[in-house]
């Protein structure tokens, strides 16, 4: 047979230390995952992706049924009225945001801070209002919900 320096060791058994446990096999696996080179690159480029939406500003018609609708549910802002409302919430993060539909009792008409404030606490900008729908016969045809 033929014979190699390293007879010796080629059919020993393998060394143990005593000084370190044995490793699981997960930690033996993690030692070659994919090392991730650019942290946040993934997020970064999900958060590229993400699709927002322009704001559409309203025209001078608009804007004067948006405040005679105001108007109303101020008159009747003791008996919290109910309305859904339709605005503009500008993203944090990018440039643009989305269209937010809320439906609620409408408890407080801020003029001061420009704000419409629902009964579950619900902040709405008056500048961002596209659209008021509220369920009162002077507002339109088949039980009134009516869309500026």
């Amino acid at each position: 047979m033929y014979r190699t320096a390293y007879d010796d060791i080629l059919y020993s058994k393998r060394p143990v230390s005593y000084k370190h446990p044995p490793m699981t096999q997960a930690s033996r696996a993690a030692q070659f995952a994919p090392f991730a080179a650019l942290n946040g690159y993934g997020a970064a480029v999900e958060e590229t992706a993400r699709l927002t939406e322009c704001e559409i500003e309203p025209d001078e018609c608009a804007v004067e049924e948006i405040d005679r609708r105001l108007r109303f549910l101020a008159e009747r802002i003791n008996c919290l009225p109910e309305a859904e409302i339709t605005y503009f919430k500008p993203d944090s993060r990018k440039k643009g945001g989305e269209y937010v539909c809320v439906k609620g009792r409408v408890k407080e008409i801020d003029e001061i801070e420009c704000r419409v404030v629902l009964a579950d606490g619900t902040k709405i900008i008056m500048g961002g209002i596209r659209r008021i729908e509220i369920p009162d016969e002077r507002f339109g045809e088949n039980g009134g919900m009516y869309e500026v």
